[in-house]
């Protein structure tokens, strides 16, 4: 098994492990390993474009035409007393 020493790690990051690894009743090496295991995945959905992930979120919704792109249009606030 691999081991790493971390130097110079910022007070309040050590801090906040502390914490979540506390929240999550694990002890702070153990929470580490879980952050560094989680990272290093490759999860659906990772590495995919993000329109590709936007449509595999939303395809159950019903929507079936293309939505036109609005690149260059300007932003309005919505009118709702018509």
């Amino acid at each position: 098994m691999a081991q790493f020493v971390v130097r110079n790690l910022e007070d309040d990051v050590a801090e906040k492990l502390r914490r979540r690894a506390k929240r999550n009743e694990r002890s702070m090496e153990d929470e580490v390993r879980h952050i560094l295991r989680s990272a290093a995945q490759e999860g659906p959905g990772r590495g995919r474009k993000l329109g590709s992930r936007i449509a595999q979120r939303f395809r159950r919704t019903g929507l079936t035409g293309d939505l036109p792109e609005w690149r260059g249009v300007a932003a309005r606030s919505a009118d709702f007393d018509t």
